[in-house]
């Protein structure tokens, strides 16, 4: 999938949502239990109780975005409950997640600091 937008940021919701919840109950939740901004250009993902679909909200300067996916026979490899409410990743990890891929599993090696080659 290629990104539709280019957003600041992408964060996770850890906890299932009802997927009753439209723009306006998701939202809230960025608000009042991410504590995150909405105007921000980011990326906020929600997953169902079944994890089997997720919801993707975003604020485009004209109006919200809302985007759903539905897995027919799989779920999604979600975060754990000891993870924070709000996990923030990237556009790689996002994209590896529609994939089916566990990103908390997925490590990539470590950056280190060149100095000289002496």
């Amino acid at each position: 999938m290629k990104m539709f937008i280019q957003p600041s940021a992408v964060y996770l919701h850890r906890d299932p949502v009802a997927f009753r919840k439209q723009i306006d109950g998701l939202a809230a939740i960025v608000e009042l239990t991410m504590k995150e901004s909405l105007s921000s250009g980011a990326l906020f993902v929600f997953c169902s109780k079944q994890r089997n679909k997720l919801k993707l909200l975003y604020w485009d300067k004209t109006g919200f975005c809302l985007w759903y996916k539905r897995l027919e026979k799989d779920k999604f490899k979600w975060p754990k409950k000891h993870e924070p409410t709000a996990i923030k990743i990237d556009e790689e990890q996002l994209l590896w997640l529609l994939r089916g891929f566990d990103i908390s599993a997925i490590k990539p090696h470590r950056y280190i600091e060149f100095d000289s080659v002496f």
